[in-house]
């Protein structure tokens, strides 16, 4: 599969290690020098901001994806590329990952567990066979691997499953993932 266009879920926060805005600013620059199109939910807040405005600033495509009641929340950001507007988040999560050939995670919350494991949910079911990269900055995703692991371990999911995600400990290497 070609990689054109990458998911990137993130936070609306910047968390509380400045290594997360920096590898999320770090990111936005490499998608955008590899012309890759950034898809990502739209907000100007947090890392969700820093990523967007990285990729632009290195003149990259943008595609943001935001539900109607978040605009003003996650302070909508409307110069990008391409900014949509949806009525719910089930058809912001859908859309974003729609128009993209790849997901990246960042550090994020629940929000970005959520859009995860809905793309991961996806995938198992064999809705797409879009890789799936972890960007573990500083190991901020450790306790989530121990989960998928234990998951598997007790037989709620096959082992396949668990080796659908690619896992990156820098932007640089979520980028090698991309490429096979």
């Amino acid at each position: 599969m070609v990689v054109t266009s990458v998911c990137v879920y993130c936070g609306s926060r910047m968390g509380a290690n400045p290594a997360y805005a920096a590898a999320a600013e770090n990111l936005g620059r490499l998608l955008a020098g590899a012309g890759l199109r950034l898809v990502y939910g739209a907000g100007d807040v947090g890392l969700m901001g820093t990523v967007a405005r990285a990729a632009q600033a290195a003149g990259g495509e943008t595609f943001g994806v935001i539900p109607e009641h978040l605009v003003r929340r996650e302070v909508g950001k409307s110069d990008l590329t391409t900014y949509v507007v949806t009525e719910t988040m089930h058809e912001r999560k859908k859309v974003m990952l729609y128009n993209a050939d790849a997901v990246i995670l960042l550090p994020g919350g629940m929000g970005s567990l959520d859009e995860l494991f809905e793309a991961l949910t996806w995938r198992q079911l064999g809705l797409h066979a879009k890789p799936i990269v972890i960007l573990n900055t500083d190991g901020y995703w450790e306790p989530l691997r121990a989960l998928i692991d234990h998951v598997v371990a007790e037989g709620f999911a096959d082992a396949a499953h668990g080796t659908v995600l690619h896992w990156a400990d820098t932007p640089e290497q979520a980028m090698s993932c991309l490429a096979g």
